[in-house]
């Protein structure tokens, strides 16, 4: 079973971001993966601006990311690029970080004139740590992340399809492929 670590990069308490990574965890889980889930806000400040990669946090961190198979990473777009606080944790990480991972970007924002961030702000650093495969990411508006009746956190029913896809094309990514036989 592949494991998942699932990484939101949103420093606010009341971020759609976080909201939109766990509906995500959730709809992995259900189709057979194991996922641990990571808000940065949850990182001690002190670890993260001090850039101390010898804390425990970030330690904790980086081997749950050499544990997993995937990595999903979202964040909210702030001044065209991701967010500060991620830049911080990916950059107490080792170089190679994201050796041998898929990695599925995932960004939200209030415009569409945000979308672009996924390839010219996080994909280069996501490549820079060694990802052996990034799958097409996906942008969302935060607006179209909203609460359900029930409270439960959903996406608006036009976008949900497209996004699916995306994160079922990451989920498909993570299954060990079958080496040839030799003949």
């Amino acid at each position: 079973m592949p494991t998942i670590l699932a990484i939101s990069g949103s420093p606010s308490a009341t971020s759609r971001t976080a909201r939109l990574v766990e509906l995500l965890a959730g709809r992995l889980v259900e189709g057979g993966h194991q996922v641990r889930s990571l808000s940065i806000r949850d990182l001690p400040p002190d670890a993260l601006l001090g850039a101390d990669p010898g804390h425990p946090a970030i330690v904790a961190v980086a081997d749950a990311l050499a544990a997993a198979d995937g990595l999903l990473v979202a964040t909210p777009v702030y001044k065209a690029s991701y967010s500060g606080a991620l830049k911080a944790l990916l950059d107490l990480l080792p170089q190679y970080a994201l050796a041998g991972k898929v990695v599925l970007p995932l960004a939200t924002g209030g415009t569409l004139a945000h979308v672009l961030a996924i390839d010219y702000a996080m994909r280069p650093v996501l490549n820079a740590m060694g990802a052996a495969h990034i799958v097409p990411g996906y942008f969302l508006l935060d607006q179209l992340i909203l609460t359900g009746t029930d409270g439960a956190t959903v996406v608006e029913a036009t976008a949900a399809p497209a996004l699916h896809a995306v994160v079922d094309t990451f989920a498909a990514a993570l299954v060990p492929r079958a080496l040839p036989i030799a003949a």
